[in-house]
């Protein structure tokens, strides 16, 4: 499975897997969502679409099957948040 990076405010990255219909995406939140039966074609106008926020909530979301694959914890005992600078 192929992972792309994506410019979004929604999506971090965009994988595929054309044998399975697996679409998996990494949302700006760190969480991860694998969406089952998704046609290549709804992947393909996904990364083409100009907001991909948008597409996802108006053709994906809701619309196949999905589960939760891992999700950022920021009470883990290893998370710190970002170091400040001081200037």
């Amino acid at each position: 499975m192929l992972v792309v990076a994506v410019l979004s405010t929604t999506l971090a990255s965009v994988a595929y897997d054309e044998a399975q219909e697996l679409l998996q995406l990494e949302f700006c939140s760190r969480a991860i969502y694998q969406y089952f039966g998704v046609p290549a074609a709804v992947h393909e106008a996904l990364l083409c679409a100009p907001s991909k926020g948008s597409y996802f909530n108006q053709t994906i979301r809701s619309r196949f099957p999905y589960r939760l694959v891992t999700s950022f914890d920021s009470d883990a005992p290893d998370w710190r948040p970002p170091a400040r600078s001081h200037q």
